[in-house]
């Protein structure tokens, strides 16, 4: 009997660790393919779109790409900008609007979170024309705080936020701090923050991807080619001269993404801790 379930377990280990790979495989290898195929000319790729045999055209790519208008340091730079700036944002208004819903006990707090999850099943793409109207009325287009300001406003992290709290967030440590004469933004500061560095690096994570690829908001306030995000530039080398050049696209994504794994890597060792604790409690 004991033999038995000991066979049984180790089949599923097996089953378990198979599938396992092959989902690593098949979520890594879009990004293999695309970084090989940035080391190909178009010609090769036409012939064999998939490949993982590296080849040659790197750098001829790379002159194509910078030949035009692609300029990656100003993508970098403007897509930087306004995904950091949205991130602390959103980290740190959420993580205040959720510790005002768990730490407080206020009349309306109820509907006031049920509000806060209703404005969340709202597309963003329902209210954008008088979001442009509006940007347009007080001369905000072409202007980073456009994109950034908004992302204070973030009703799903505000959610995330709140079910971390409500499973990590000791009351009893807050009410020792006000005790002891902490006011209350210097708790939420000191005490609060430091608890909820695993759920913040996990939105930190959601939110930088978000607003780094986002593309249909800067596209509608951002005119000036100054002002144009890596995802603008990336979806123009579909126009013009490089309609053909495939390698040259590729390569625009490859760059383009960089900075998503950068970010990642970095902040992927509290990303187990706080999703696992931020669904804990209802």
């Amino acid at each position: 009997m004991k033999h038995a379930k000991h066979s049984n377990g180790t089949a599923f280990k097996v089953v378990a660790y198979t599938v396992c790979i092959l989902l690593t495989i098949l979520s890594l290898m879009p990004f293999v393919i695309m970084l090989v195929n940035s080391t190909r000319s178009t010609y090769e790729i036409q012939q064999h779109a998939i490949s993982l045999v590296p080849s040659t055209y790197l750098m001829s790519n790379l002159s194509v790409l910078l030949g035009k208008t692609f300029n990656p340091i100003r993508g970098f730079t403007n897509s930087m900008i306004i995904s950091v700036g949205s991130t602390a944002c959103t980290v740190y208004f959420s993580a205040l609007t959720a510790y005002a819903l768990v730490a407080y006990q206020w009349k309306g707090r109820k509907t006031f979170f049920t509000v806060i999850m209703c404005v969340m099943m709202i597309p963003a793409q329902v209210t954008s024309i008088g979001f442009y109207q509006f940007m347009y009325q007080i001369h905000m287009t072409n202007n980073f705080l456009a994109l950034i300001l908004p992302s204070i406003a973030a009703p799903a992290t505000v959610f995330f936020m709140r079910q971390f709290m409500l499973s990590s967030l000791p009351l009893e440590l807050l009410d020792s701090a006000r005790i002891d004469g902490s006011g209350e933004f210097n708790t939420f500061n000191r005490i609060a923050l430091p608890i909820m560095k695993p759920a913040m690096a996990t939105q930190a994570i959601f939110c930088f991807v978000s607003s780094w690829n986002s593309l249909f908001l800067p596209t509608i306030l951002l005119t000036d080619n100054s002002k144009y995000t890596m995802p603008i530039m990336v979806g123009l080398l579909r126009g013009d001269i490089y309609k053909t050049e495939h390698g040259a696209i590729y390569l625009g994504l490859t760059l383009t993404i960089l900075p998503l794994f950068i970010v990642y890597f970095a902040l992927s060792k509290y990303i187990i801790a706080g999703v696992a604790l931020g669904g804990v409690k209802g």
